[in-house]
């Protein structure tokens, strides 16, 4: 495994929605809070990201242990890996633990809205600095 600093591009997809209530929920927002060092701002940004990079970044972060996010009963695990968003703003990918996850799609959370901070629209490519470790 390859244990450090991935550039990958990515384009920006709008999502179901479900991210801003996930990243609400009380203990989602703590342990993000004490294991990433910020409060997620609601939503999750989504990327399609593809090719040759991307497969092996996603088959590293299938096998690293991340930084776990442990749910209560009912809710479905997580890890996250941290990463810099067109170089200026730090965040986290974050992978769901679920089966049938699309092999395309990565969520990313941050202290602000990218969106609004970059001032992004659906279709717009993203550079990240992704670190598995």
């Amino acid at each position: 495994m390859n244990c450090g600093a991935v550039i990958l591009e990515g384009w920006l997809r709008s999502g179901l929605g479900e991210g801003a209530g996930f990243t609400s929920l009380d203990w989602v927002a703590r342990q993000f809070q004490s294991k990433l060092g910020f409060a997620p701002h609601p939503g999750t940004l989504n990327l399609s990201l593809a090719g040759g990079d991307w497969d092996t970044a996603r088959s590293e972060m299938e096998q690293s242990p991340g930084i776990a996010i442990e749910p209560p009963t009912g809710f479905c695990a997580a890890k996250c890996f941290t990463l810099v968003i067109d170089g200026r703003i730090q965040g986290a990918a974050v992978i769901p633990e679920v089966p049938d996850y699309p092999a395309d799609k990565l969520e990313i959370i941050a202290p602000i809205s990218v969106r609004d901070a970059l001032r992004l629209s659906d279709g717009d490519r993203i550079t990240l600095q992704l670190l598995i470790a």
